[in-house]
C-alpha cells in the first residue's frame, strides 16, 4: 500500500493501540507518516504493533501503562513529552442490569473511559495550545447516544466522552487545537464475539458491523488538515443505528 503523508513530522499518542480500533488507528497513522507512541498493558502486543508499523517504514515505539492508575499514567506523560495528537481510545467495557452492576465495576468503567482521558488532556492539551496547534479524537460509542438495555454504565462514560469533547473544544479550540469524538457502532474487536457482533451488526442501517480499519479512516480524517473545520463534533460511524 502506498504511504501518504498527511501526518509527516507529528507525532501521535493512540492509548489502548493493541488491539482491535486502537491498533488500526496506530497503523493508519503510521502510514501516513506520523510518529506513533503506542500505548497499551501488554508489551508483547504493543511491539508486535511497533513491528508492523516499522516493517512499513513506518515510526514507532511502545510504552506500558495502566491509565486506571494515576501514578503510571502520569509516568506515561512523562515519557511522552508532548504530542501533536492525542487519540484517547483505552477503555473498556461491562454489561450488567443497573440493579446488578457493582460498585467497583462502576468505579472501574469511569476509572478507564472518563477520568483517563480528563487526565491525559488536563496534561498534554495545554502543551498544544503553547504551540496553537493540535488534535484531540475521542472514542465514544453508539451506547453513549442511545438507550441500550444493559449498558447503562457504559453508556453513561461514554456520554460523558462526548460532553467532554464538547466542554475541550470550547476551552481548547479557539487557541488552535481541534477536539473531536468519533461513536462507532458494532466493530470486529476481541471485546466480544465474531457471532454476537453480526447479530448487533444487523441491526444497523447498513445490516453489518464494521471493521476496525473503518473507524481508523475516521479518526485519521478527524486529526487530518481535510478536517481543519471540524470542532467539537461527534462524529457517528455506526452504520446508521443512532438514526434509528
Amino acid at each position: 500500500m502506498r504511504k501518504t503523508t498527511s501526518f509527516e513530522g507529528l507525532t501521535a499518542l493512540v492509548t489502548g493501540a493493541t488491539s482491535g480500533i486502537g491498533r488500526a488507528v496506530a497503523e493508519e497513522f503510521g502510514r501516513q507518516g506520523a510518529e506513533v507512541i503506542v500505548h497499551g498493558r501488554d508489551a508483547a502486543r504493543g511491539e508486535a504493533v511497533v513491528e508492523a508499523i516499522t516493517a512499513g517504514r513506518g515510526k514507532a515505539h511502545f510504552v506500558a501503562a495502566d491509565l486506571t492508575n494515576p501514578c503510571q499514567l502520569q509516568h506515561l506523560v512523562e515519557q511522552v513529552g508532548s504530542v501533536d495528537i492525542l487519540v484517547n481510545n483505552a477503555g473498556f467495557v461491562e454489561y450488567g442490569s443497573t440493579a446488578e452492576l457493582g460498585v467497583a465495576s462502576l468505579d472501574r468503567l469511569f476509572a478507564a473511559n472518563v477520568r483517563a482521558p480528563y487526565l491525559l488532556v488536563a496534561a498534554l492539551a495545554p502543551k498544544m495550545v503553547a504551540r496553537g496547534s493540535g488534535s484531540i479524537i475521542n472514542l465514544g460509542s453508539v451506547a453513549g447516544q442511545i438507550g441500550m438495555v444493559g449498558a447503562a454504565a457504559y453508556g453513561a462514560t461514554k456520554a460523558a466522552l462526548a460532553s467532554l469533547t464538547r466542554a475541550w473544544a470550547a476551552e481548547f479550540s479557539p487557541a488552535g487545537v481541534r477536539v473531536n469524538a468519533v461513536a462507532p457502532g458494532p466493530v470486529y474487536t476481541p471485546i466480544r464475539s465474531d457471532a454476537i457482533t453480526d447479530e448487533i451488526g444487523a441491526t444497523t442501517l447498513l445490516h453489518r458491523a464494521a471493521r476496525p480499519e473503518e473507524i481508523a479512516q475516521v479518526v485519521a480524517f478527524l486529526a487530518s488538515p481535510n478536517a481543519s473545520y471540524v470542532a467539537g463534533a461527534v462524529v457517528a460511524a455506526d452504520g446508521g443505528r443512532a438514526a434509528i
